[in-house]
C-alpha cells in the first residue's frame, strides 16, 4: 500500500514538474496570444461594420434611383394632364386635372427632398466608412506586428514545448483517472497552477499556511493522499530543514 501511494505521488509530482515548465513557456509569451485574439476579433468587428455601411450606401443609391424614376414618371403624367387640359369640356374637368397636376408636382418635391436626404446620408456613411477603414488598417498593422512577435517567441520554444507535451502525455498516462481529474481541477482553480506541492518550513508550498507536525508526519509516511486543509493542493512530501 505504501509503495503504491508513493508511486502515485511520484507520478503526480513528475506531472506537476512538466506542467510548471509548460506554464513558464506560456508565461514568457505573456498576454500576446490574448492580444492577438483581441485584435482579430476587433478587426472582424470593423470588417462587419464596413460591410454594413456598404450595404446601407447601396440601399440609399437604390432609393435615389427609384426616386429619380418616380420624378420622371410624375413629369410624364404632368405633360399628359396638361395636354388633357387643352381638351376639357367644362371647369369641373379642368379643376380635376389641375389637382392631379398639383399632386404630381408635390410628388416631385417629395422625391427631390428624399434624394437630397439620401445624398446627405451617403456622405455621412462614406465618412464613417473612411474612418472605420483607417482604424481597420491600423489594427491590421498592429495584428501583423503582434503575430510576428508571437511567432518568434513560439519558434524559440517550439521544440522544447513539443518535447514537454510528449512527456506530459506519458506522465499523465501513469496517473489514475480519478487522481488526474482531481489534479487538473486543482490546477484550474489555483492562481499559480501548482496542484502538487511539498511542505516547506512547516508550511504548504502553495498557500504557505502552517501544516501541523502530526499532519507533516502523515504526509512524510506517504500512506495516503493528503491535501492541504486550506487550499486543497496535494501535499506530496515534506522537505527536511537543513540546519
Amino acid at each position: 500500500m505504501e509503495s503504491t501511494v508513493a508511486s502515485k505521488l511520484e507520478a503526480l509530482s513528475k506531472l506537476q514538474s512538466i506542467d510548471s515548465q509548460l506554464d513558464e513557456i506560456k508565461r514568457v509569451r505573456g498576454d500576446l496570444p490574448e492580444e492577438v485574439q483581441d485584435l482579430e476579433d476587433e478587426i472582424e468587428g470593423y470588417e462587419v461594420r464596413v460591410r454594413k455601411f456598404d450595404d446601407e450606401v447601396a440601399g440609399l443609391n437604390d432609393s435615389i434611383a427609384q426616386r429619380k424614376q418616380a420624378i420622371k414618371d410624375s413629369e410624364g403624367l404632368i405633360r399628359k394632364y396638361e395636354e388633357q387640359q387643352q381638351n376639357v369640356r367644362n371647369n369641373r374637368e379642368y379643376d380635376a386635372i389641375t389637382k392631379e397636376i398639383e399632386l404630381q408636382k408635390l410628388e416631385i418635391q417629395i422625391s427631390e427632398k428624399k434624394i437630397k436626404e439620401a445624398h446627405y446620408q451617403i456622405d455621412q456613411k462614406n465618412t464613417e466608412i473612411e474612418g472605420t477603414k483607417h482604424r481597420l488598417d491600423e489594427r491590421r498593422k498592429d495584428l501583423e506586428n503582434k503575430q510576428k512577435e508571437l511567432e518568434q517567441i513560439v519558434a524559440e520554444s517550439q521544440e522544447e514545448e513539443r518535447t514537454l507535451e510528449e512527456d506530459r502525455s506519458k506522465a499523465a498516462s501513469g496517473v489514475e483517472d480519478r487522481l488526474l481529474s482531481a489534479y487538473n481541477r486543482i490546477r484550474k482553480n489555483v492562481r499559480n497552477g501548482l496542484a502538487v506541492v511539498s511542505v516547506k518550513r512547516d508550511a504548504c508550498g502553495g498557500c504557505f499556511n502552517t501544516v501541523p507536525p502530526q499532519r507533516q508526519a502523515d504526509i512524510a509516511a506517504q500512506k495516503k493522499i493528503i491535501v492541504c486543509e486550506h487550499c486543497g493542493r496535494i501535499l506530496a512530501g515534506v522537505e527536511q530543514r537543513v540546519y
